[in-house]
């Protein structure tokens, strides 16, 4: 394998994440314009990531992210330490009594019904995370000091401002001095690029941080929007992926960018919201990795399901399982991570094992 994982007795954590943490406001199965009720929980692409590879898998886990000294930021604070996660590398910012100089990201998710598809509200604007910028956190202390198997961060985070595209690239630089494997979730949000230059904007930036990333992760239209490359249509009866043709948009990534030493892409078919195909494929050393697909999945609540898939594939990897291997227990992890609320996985590790080869869902006694 041509990624170069470090031993876990060299380094004090074994993965670590860059992004913002927001509170989720979730209706169950109402509707945020009519709802009297929320559930609130922790969210957010890559802090989803660090938490599963800490709760499931049984890692030893960081955040990077900012949050604001008020009521709010230390109910956040107190969702994350269920997680698990260490948050000595959270950056904390004055309170000014209103939320006008700073604020926490909110998110409203509507999980959907049928023809009617799920539905994101989110209310970020000038959180403290989107106003982290360059020299602000001691990456030297992180990587170089404490030590750092797997930074993982993406394009959630990059999008918020300018200034947190060059946090995430000033992190990838330092990572990758020390040794760190990085990798990225493309994680297109066409909401989050519009105030700053859209799709156009998207792709120049995300194409400047993908030059210090050895795992590209994303879905079929992360690499369209994000990167800028041409991908394959799904067929007219939305049955069926042209893997074919993805293969070779990825082929084309990789001759772009030969720094890239594993692409993981998850492959969905959304024929209501409730019910999709679900699929993965990895690249690496040449070769292509399919995860079984799994047809006519049911969904309870499809975000988090690429967070789900990234933190199996993430695990596997770090554990030294092959690719074959790395590519099923992502797409089983995420496909898991789909049938429970929130953002985030409430899986065990063994419960993903075992999802992995069975056929069914028979009681487990």
């Amino acid at each position: 394998m041509t990624l170069a994982i470090k031993p876990a007795e060299e380094s004090r954590w074994d993965a670590v994440s860059l992004g913002e943490v927001m509170l989720r406001f979730d209706p169950e199965f109402g509707r945020v314009r009519t709802t009297r009720h929320f559930r609130v929980s922790e969210g957010g692409g890559e802090y989803n990531v660090a938490r599963a590879l800490r709760k499931v898998f049984g890692l030893r886990t960081a955040i990077v992210t900012a949050l604001v000294d008020s009521e709010l930021g230390h109910l956040v604070e107190d969702l994350m330490l269920t997680g698990g996660l260490d948050l000595r590398y959270v950056h904390w910012v004055p309170h000014d009594g209103i939320g006008l100089e700073s604020r926490i990201g909110t998110n409203f998710v509507e999980k959907g019904y049928g023809i009617r598809p799920a539905l994101g509200v989110s209310d970020r604007a000038n959180t403290a995370v989107s106003q982290l910028k360059p020299g602000d956190i001691d990456w030297d202390d992180l990587f170089g000091e404490q030590g750092v198997r797997w930074f993982h961060t993406g394009g959630i985070f990059a999008a918020l401002s300018e200034t947190t595209a060059e946090v995430a690239e000033e992190a990838m630089r330092a990572a990758r001095a020390a040794g760190t494997v990085v990798s990225y979730d493309l994680n297109y949000r066409p909401s989050l690029w519009k105030p700053h230059g859209g799709r156009e904007r998207a792709v120049q930036v995300n194409r400047r941080l993908a030059e210090h990333v050895d795992v590209m992760i994303g879905n079929e239209e992360d690499f369209t929007a994000a990167l800028g490359f041409e991908v394959p249509e799904l067929d007219s009866e939305m049955s069926q992926i042209d893997l074919a043709g993805f293969k070779a948009m990825i082929g084309e990534a990789v001759d772009t960018f030969p720094n890239f030493k594993v692409v993981a892409t998850t492959l969905r078919t959304a024929k209501t919201a409730g019910l999709n195909d679900w699929g993965a494929v990895l690249y690496l050393d040449g070769e292509f990795h399919e995860a079984r697909l799994r047809e006519n999945l049911e969904i309870y609540d499809r975000v988090g399901g690429g967070d789900g898939f990234a933190s199996g594939l993430i695990w596997s990897l770090l554990d030294g399982r092959g690719p074959a291997e790395a590519v099923e227990v992502g797409a089983a992890h995420g496909a898991l991570t789909m049938t429970t609320p929130g953002d985030t996985s409430m899986m065990t590790k063994d419960e993903v094992l075992r999802a992995v080869s069975a056929k069914g869902a028979r009681v487990v006694r």
